[in-house]
């Protein structure tokens, strides 16, 4: 008799694999891609004041749901502030992630004034993203010392039930290791040499170290928390949530049971049962449903696929069951859903600001210089 669990050829087309690393997948289905990436440089005094990506979001990628923005601090020191939150020193080889798309200060010093007003940074992003605008640029008032950054601005669409981001605070600080290997320096250096030459395919491989570099700095700060760590990203690391996890990652459609996966991570079911709750906020068999639905939802996203076969791809043995799973957790239908998703991707074609891009040679590597407002 056939099982219930039938991971048909049909899964092998799919366009997110699950590989059983739950980082590696819940990356992938938000779907980065590389909006915006250049470099600064700033004499002393200096501020750079981002709006709320809502704000410039339409200007860059039109398409996505969020911008996140990192700054990787080449050389110089200075203070960082999230709306409404204390300000954070950073110095030389720090990386300030921003995964939450808020508006933010960086600055030289406590107080000194934004170069640019809201309207003059919409404008920059603007013709930065048209090609209109040189890799390097240059800003502040003329004096020492010098900072310099790579700075990234990355397109990408959580969805309301995505554990990463869910949990990520606002404003990630992520120091450079002192000894040992360091992949972010040799990304980063890698970067600063694009930067330097212009030469074909430069934009391309810009815009995937930008992305590298995200990954790395997320990679980077599980890394260097220390300490007891709640939810989501503490629960990699505990051996025996850690391991359901990866079952759950590799395998969502298998029709798992507590017991089943509490196996997996050589436990019995109230340990799992108890850890995997505290750990990540939810049950166990509530999580596995919901990374169900969230990879539900990018399969309706990317349409051509009926609803039927993406219920049974994420593990639904019947439709009607999957649609009204799907409902409660987005108040839409699987049909309505694809349909909102499909109509909001039509109009991001038409406003994709690279519909218009320049000429490869509108880029240049010579620094441009910025100027100030009186």
């Amino acid at each position: 008799m056939k099982s219930r669990y039938d991971p048909s050829p049909g899964l092998a087309a799919r366009p997110y694999s699950f590989s059983g690393d739950p980082l590696s997948d819940l990356l992938s289905s938000i779907q980065l891609s590389g909006a915006l990436f250049f470099q600064v440089d700033a004499s002393d005094p200096w501020c750079i004041d981002i709006p709320h990506s809502d704000v410039y979001r339409a200007e860059l990628m039109p398409a996505t749901r969020r911008v996140i923005s990192y700054h990787v601090v080449v050389a110089g020191h200075g203070i960082a502030t999230v709306t409404g939150d204390p300000p954070i020193p950073f110095e030389t080889g720090d990386i300030l992630v921003f995964p939450r798309g808020d508006g933010y200060r960086m600055e030289s010093a406590p107080g000194v004034p934004p170069e640019f007003d809201r309207a003059a940074t919409i404008a920059f992003f603007r013709d930065m993203a048209a090609g209109r605008l040189p890799y390097i640029v240059e800003e502040g008032g003329g004096g020492e010392p010098h900072a310099r950054f790579v700075c990234g601005f990355l397109g990408c669409d959580p969805l309301s039930f995505n554990p990463l981001f869910a949990q990520l605070p606002r404003l990630l600080v992520i120091r450079r290791i002192r000894d040992g290997d360091d992949t972010l320096a040799k990304l980063v250096d890698i970067t600063l040499a694009e930067f330097r030459v212009d030469r074909w395919g430069g934009s391309r491989l810009r815009s995937g170290l930008s992305e590298l570099i995200f990954v790395e700095a997320v990679r980077r700060y599980l890394a260097q928390e220390s300490g007891e760590r709640r939810g989501w990203l503490g629960a990699l690391a505990d051996p025996v949530v850690g391991a359901a996890l990866r079952a759950i990652h590799a395998e969502p459609a298998r029709p798992w049971t507590l017991g089943q996966l509490a196996s997996q991570a050589a436990s019995s079911r109230s340990v799992l049962a108890e850890r995997f709750a505290e750990a990540t906020g939810l049950p166990t068999m509530r999580y596995l449903a919901t990374w169900r639905l969230e990879l539900a939802a990018r399969l309706l996203g990317d349409g051509g696929v009926k609803v039927g076969t993406v219920a049974r791809r994420v593990g639904y043995s019947s439709e009607a069951a999957f649609s009204r799973a799907f409902k409660r957790q987005t108040g839409l239908s699987p049909a309505d859903w694809r349909a909102g998703r499909r109509s909001t991707d039509d109009v991001a074609n038409c406003l994709s600001p690279a519909a218009g891009r320049a000429p490869r040679g509108a880029q240049s590597n010579s620094r441009h210089r910025v100027p100030l407002r009186h």
